[in-house]
């Protein structure tokens, strides 16, 4: 009887396994779930954006944070977004917290158009989680500066 020896590298053979699209599925094997699964991580800000002759418009949805915690920049074509975001969730049974849990962090969505805006002309609305950006359209260069919310 022969016997054979292998190398065995338990980091090697679970990348094997894993590809992006499984992970969910390897977790499910084990009956535990990736961390993310257990915490409300916030969402990317999702963004729509459209063109007409003279100006672009932005939705982006934003939900759970005020105004004020949302920054909008504008430099030649470049426009970032950036939103301070927090969430605390408390769970109680028999009137004895259970489950504490906080999340804090900085969201951030740059893009580039095709033209520069007027950002003199440029303007913000923030409603029912969703900040609308009307940017007219600019012949000429201009320098960064940021733009106020309504």
């Amino acid at each position: 009887m022969s016997l054979s020896l292998r190398n065995f590298h338990p980091i090697k053979s679970l990348k094997r396994r894993l590809h992006p699209d499984d992970a969910e599925d390897f977790f499910k094997e084990f009956d535990i779930a990736p961390a993310s699964g257990y915490f409300n991580i916030a969402p990317r800000i999702k963004l729509d954006v459209s063109e007409s002759d003279g100006a672009y418009t932005v939705r982006a949805e934003i939900p759970g944070v005020d105004k004020e915690d949302i920054d909008v920049s504008i430099d030649g074509n470049r426009v970032t977004i950036a939103v301070e975001s927090s969430e605390e969730k408390e769970r109680k049974e028999a009137g004895e917290v259970i489950c504490r849990e906080r999340y804090f962090g900085q969201q951030y969505r740059s893009f580039t158009l095709a033209g520069e805006v007027d950002r003199d002309k440029a303007s913000a609305t923030y409603r029912h989680g969703v900040l609308k950006l009307a940017l007219p359209k600019l012949a000429g260069k201009a320098g960064g500066s940021r733009l106020a919310i309504g």
